[in-house]
């Protein structure tokens, strides 16, 4: 074996082409949403660092598990990746992930304690389970992209989880938007490596564009008597020029899922998916701005400028 394989340190790049590190600032930008959501701004800053923490950890985890777990299938597909080709052992990338799952949701828990409020480590550690049977058992089934969307939904609530009473139907339909977008996302992607069916990528186009709906849709969900913080005082949330936005979002979002289902070979389908991927904080700063000022939906967009930084050398899909 080589040395760089032996040594994880000796080829950091490896190890960051494992995590996916560009999209990790999109579950980054979806504890956000969901925190601001809830709150009025970041504080208290510990129990957010905490969440924050959480939902890196086991993205990452995820991330890497997902890899563990295909590593036969990459040997074929995908020999030039980090496991296959040797440059981080199997072995320890199972115990890195495993690790790392665990260590999130520990976090999560600790949020729990530090805000009084059990719902955090219950949702953490759905969120830890989701993760961990969509790498390990849902993957090649039918049911993978809902249970991938699943995810996401469960990180979104991760981030609202320590609100002080309980979830409005605003608080789900973010949630649900976000997670069903990510459905299509992951559903679309499903044959990136060869070339998939214009049908198969024109009908996750338009669940994509149903997550974005409802996103859309959610401000006038927000009800002042139960959540005065959340009442859409930015005028975008139920006017006119909210849904224009949202229009918007949603052609420059999928115009190139389009584009590849009219051309559906591999390179095409890859970046639609990663345009649809780094998307996501773009989605959520959108979403948070219609019920905070528009400065905490500019602290969640600035998210996208590492993501494409660090998108330009280690591939995200």
């Amino acid at each position: 074996m080589s040395q760089s394989a032996e040594t994880p340190g000796a080829n950091l790049q490896a190890w960051l082409q494992l995590f996916r590190l560009p999209n990790l600032f999109t579950a980054m930008a979806d504890v956000f949403l969901g925190y601001l959501l809830v709150h009025e701004s970041l504080q208290p800053w510990w129990t957010f660092a905490l969440l924050l923490g959480a939902s890196s950890l086991m993205y990452t985890a995820g991330m890497v598990l997902n890899d563990v777990f295909d590593v036969a299938i990459d040997r074929e597909e995908r020999p030039a990746r980090p496991i296959p080709s040797g440059r981080v052992p199997l072995a320890l990338a199972l115990h890195t992930g495993g690790v790392m799952l665990g260590a999130g949701t520990a976090l999560s828990w600790a949020a729990s304690a530090l805000a009084g409020e059990a719902r955090t480590g219950l949702v953490g550690t759905s969120l830890a389970i989701a993760v961990l049977a969509y790498d390990r058992l849902l993957k090649r089934t039918l049911i993978a992209p809902v249970a991938m969307g699943a995810c996401r939904f469960l990180n979104v609530l991760l981030g609202a989880s320590t609100a002080a009473g309980p979830w409005h139907a605003m608080h789900w339909l973010v949630a649900g938007g976000v997670g069903l977008y990510v459905v299509g996302v992951t559903w679309f992607a499903r044959t990136e490596a060869r070339e998939s069916r214009a049908l198969h990528l024109l009908a996750a186009t338009a669940v994509m564009a149903a997550g974005l709906a409802l996103l859309a849709w959610f401000p006038s969900r927000a009800d002042a008597r139960l959540d005065p913080v959340s009442a859409p005082d930015y005028a975008v949330a139920i006017g006119a020029r909210w849904y224009v936005l949202w229009g918007a979002l949603g052609f420059l979002t999928l115009w190139r899922c389009v584009a590849a289902a009219l051309n559906p070979r591999p390179l095409h389908v890859q970046m639609a998916v990663r345009q649809c991927i780094l998307a996501i904080v773009i989605i959520d700063a959108a979403a948070c701005f219609a019920v905070r000022d528009l400065s905490w939906a500019a602290v969640i967009l600035v998210l996208l400028a590492p993501a494409m930084f660090l998108g330009r050398w280690i591939y995200s899909t």
